[in-house]
């Protein structure tokens, strides 16, 4: 395994400006931040990042804000209890990308963000209180109980809040590979496990977080 401080020469070979490029990018957002994200605004994120994948996402962000009107907002107490009236409604709306099952992902993940919210007290106080170190664990619930947020976009969902996380990208899981983390791109759980092992040393050895040290992997590569 290669230290942190291998990797981070690596990208500064390869990118000479790499703390001007870092600077560009927010930091994650703190835990009372994430807390408070109102319900409506994680389905938003989720919706969006559904919608983009495999898509081009420039006519996503163009739309968006009919997006915002046919879904009502995106309150997920609204948006969960749709009528087959509703599917149709939107089915027909040109504000929208007309994509049935990714409208039906919609319902389904208006109604985990509500049972989660029920259970903790609100979508964002779940979010935050999840340890930064198991990452894959909440990948895993959010392949469980959402729906179309497995692998990279339930990992966009995650950096897009502010969630402190690493993207599997390709470049990313490139450097992981040359890093001797794992053998090929991960997908599986200990695949996974590995990655956050990894990431969990490069964390303490660097005191960077994790999705600066997500970038600068993938800065390493090219």
């Amino acid at each position: 395994m290669k230290s942190f401080a291998q990797i981070e020469a690596e990208a500064r070979e390869q990118h000479p400006d790499l703390d001007a490029r870092l600077a560009q990018h927010a930091p994650p957002k703190s835990a009372a931040e994430l807390a408070d994200i109102p319900d409506d605004r994680w389905l938003s994120l989720m919706t969006r990042s559904v919608f983009q994948a495999g898509f081009v996402w420039k006519v996503i962000e163009a739309k968006w804000d009919g997006f915002e009107a046919a879904f009502d907002g995106f309150d997920p107490a609204r948006v969960a209890f749709y009528s087959d009236e509703d599917v149709d409604r939107l089915l027909g709306d040109e504000r929208i990308v007309r994509n049935g099952q990714k409208i039906m992902a919609t319902i389904a993940n208006a109604g985990f963000v509500s049972d989660i919210a029920t259970e903790h007290g609100g979508f964002g106080r779940f979010i935050a209180s999840w340890p930064v170190s198991d990452q894959a664990g909440l990948l895993d619930l959010f392949k469980t109980r959402g729906s179309r947020l497995a692998g990279m976009t339930g990992q966009y969902v995650l950096r897009f809040a502010g969630w402190d996380a690493w993207i599997l990208s390709k470049d990313v899981s490139a450097a992981l590979v040359r890093a001797g983390i794992v053998d090929k791109p991960p997908t599986s759980k200990s695949a996974l496990a590995k990655v956050q092992a990894a990431f969990d040393q490069w964390r303490m050895e660097s005191g960077k977080s994790q999705s600066e040290i997500s970038r600068i992997l993938a800065m390493s590569v090219g």
